[in-house]
């Protein structure tokens, strides 16, 4: 048993130790190590600002998809206000055309029956043509 104790005392030590050095924190980084994390922090901030732009793109963008679905809609209303305009307009020239063909009928019927015989066609004799005198030089003066 004494060397099982031994070996949980050494256990026990060594996570003290560690949990002290990971709580303590370490103060000494190699340079490679900082360039690396400089670079890392530069790239962060490039791709923080990226983000910011792209958020705001997005925005824009969603405002424009906006706008434009707000005119469809608007075209869409008026094409169906002006199509169901069109059917109505459609059904009254149709109605209208109806009652001008059931109109035209009885005046067409009555027509022949008050018909008005023609006239006879009389021929004149046609007159001669008239000569016309010539003035001369010598008659003029």
């Amino acid at each position: 048993m004494p060397i099982r104790d031994m070996c949980r005392q050494h256990r026990a030590a060594g996570l003290v130790m560690a949990a002290a050095v990971l709580l303590a924190g370490c103060d000494y980084w190699p340079p490679a190590l900082q360039t690396q994390i400089e670079q890392l922090r530069t790239e962060l901030q490039t791709v923080t600002m990226e983000k910011a732009q792209l958020q705001n793109q997005m925005t824009s963008l969603t405002k424009a998809k906006d706008d434009l679905q707000m005119q469809v809609d608007d075209l869409s209303r008026t094409n169906r206000d002006k199509s169901t305009l069109i059917a109505s307009l459609q059904s009254s020239v149709s109605t209208l055309q109806e009652r001008l063909a059931k109109s035209a009928k009885p005046v067409a019927a009555k027509a022949p029956i008050a018909k008005v015989p023609p006239k006879p066609v009389v021929k004149t004799a046609q007159k001669a043509p008239v000569k016309k005198k010539t003035l001369t030089k010598s008659a003029v003066h």
